[in-house]
């Protein structure tokens, strides 16, 4: 498992060794699991993340995350552009009200209207762990 983690400025939200920043206990990643740090909406944009996988030999990346229309929307379709295959499992991707836009409503949009079928495949969680499993 990788776990990309974004670092924010000074002050930000996500800054360094705040609150904000830390990945939550109940999911923090293992001694033998990758932490690849971000600065950008990008997971790949300044990071050694396609270093990584390229020499791991990794094509196919199973993405989930927060925010649906921001990082989580550029590093889709970047690894799509990058020739991963992406498979994206229904509801593990989040995101907030945004303005008028209420939070179900962009998850919607972006899983099934952008994701899906274009840059990447969503499915149920259950056929994600069957792949896994396989």
């Amino acid at each position: 498992m990788i776990y990309i983690q974004h670092t924010d400025k000074i002050g930000g939200e996500l800054e360094l060794n705040s609150y904000g920043w830390n990945i939550y206990e109940e999911i923090s990643p293992t001694a033998t699991e990758k932490i690849i740090c971000k600065n950008y909406n990008s997971a790949f944009k300044e990071t050694s993340l396609r270093e990584y996988l390229d020499n791991k030999g990794i094509n196919q990346l199973i993405i989930t995350g927060m925010q649906t229309e921001y990082c989580f929307d550029t590093t889709c379709k970047i690894a799509f552009e990058y020739g991963y295959k992406v498979i994206i499992p229904e509801k593990t991707n989040t995101t907030f009200n945004n303005g008028n836009i209420l939070a179900k409503d962009l998850y919607e949009y972006y899983n099934f209207k952008i994701f899906n079928g274009r840059f990447g495949v969503v499915e149920g969680i259950d056929n994600t762990i069957e792949r896994l499993i396989n």
